[in-house]
């Protein structure tokens, strides 16, 4: 038996405290003093060992209200964080915004805000809990898992140009499977994927494989529309040599 994580009780949790500190990602002053954050895991990446989460996303708003919560414009909100630092993504209906944080003379809002942990928050921790699982070695084993609704579980270990070893653990929530042709697909996401070794680098992909040594991932990037607009969206595939496990939990 294996430990592989239990995806439906792990978060990564933060909370601000305005009386002890400022908030510094935010576009619009929020109504309340103290505000305590649980995002639910979607992934878990190690860059040479140190461990960073992928928290799920939510949207921009404004917490405590009566109404008019959501902030205009909005924004696809994801957290992700180390034990020590912390990465927000935010991605509007285009690409270079220009939404100013608050007090606007502080400048635009990064698209990519990264920062330490320390400055940001009161405390910021990654709540992770493990189950047993068994690792599914054969087609035939991960179909049968998979028509019998199992939680699947799955590792994809692999190095990037720098030499920088990743392992990354995520849940398999969407798989294609059959049992007459004898194959599974994993397509999934969103996980991180990424392009050096530190939290600058990570970036939002979703994962397919159908096989235990490659995988192909599809990278949000900003991509050109027309007359200088572009989006994000997931537009870039990327291939590699992969080691590709399959786990079902208990």
């Amino acid at each position: 038996m294996h430990q592989v994580c239990d995806f439906s009780r792990s978060y990564y949790v933060w909370q601000i405290n305005l009386e002890s500190r400022p908030l510094v990602t935010v576009s619009q002053k929020q109504p309340f003093r103290i505000n305590y954050v649980r995002a639910p895991l979607e992934c878990r990446c190690y860059l040479d060992g140190t461990e960073y989460v992928l928290g799920t996303e939510c949207k921009t708003e404004k917490v405590n209200v009566q109404r008019d919560i959501w902030m205009a414009p909005n924004a696809g909100y994801h957290p992700v964080a180390s034990g020590t630092e912390y990465l927000r993504i935010k991605h509007w209906d285009r690409c270079d915004k220009g939404v100013m944080l608050d007090p606007p003379s502080r400048g635009p809002q990064p698209e990519r805000g990264i920062g330490k942990a320390d400055d940001a928050f009161d405390f910021h921790r990654i709540d992770v809990q493990t189950v047993q699982a068994h690792e599914l070695t054969t087609t035939e084993a991960v179909v049968e898992a998979a028509m019998g609704n199992s939680p699947l579980v799955a590792n994809t270990e692999f190095t990037i140009d720098d030499g920088t070893n990743v392992l990354l653990e995520y849940p398999v929530k969407s798989i294609n499977v059959s049992n007459l042709d004898g194959y599974y697909q994993v397509d999934t996401g969103p996980v991180l994927f990424p392009k050096n070794g530190g939290i600058d680098g990570l970036q939002l992909a979703f994962v397919a494989h159908n096989a235990p040594d490659w995988a192909e991932f599809l990278v949000n990037e900003p991509t050109a529309l027309t007359n200088g607009i572009s989006v994000h969206h997931y537009s870039n595939p990327i291939r590699v040599d992969a080691r590709n496990r399959m786990f079902a939990a208990t």
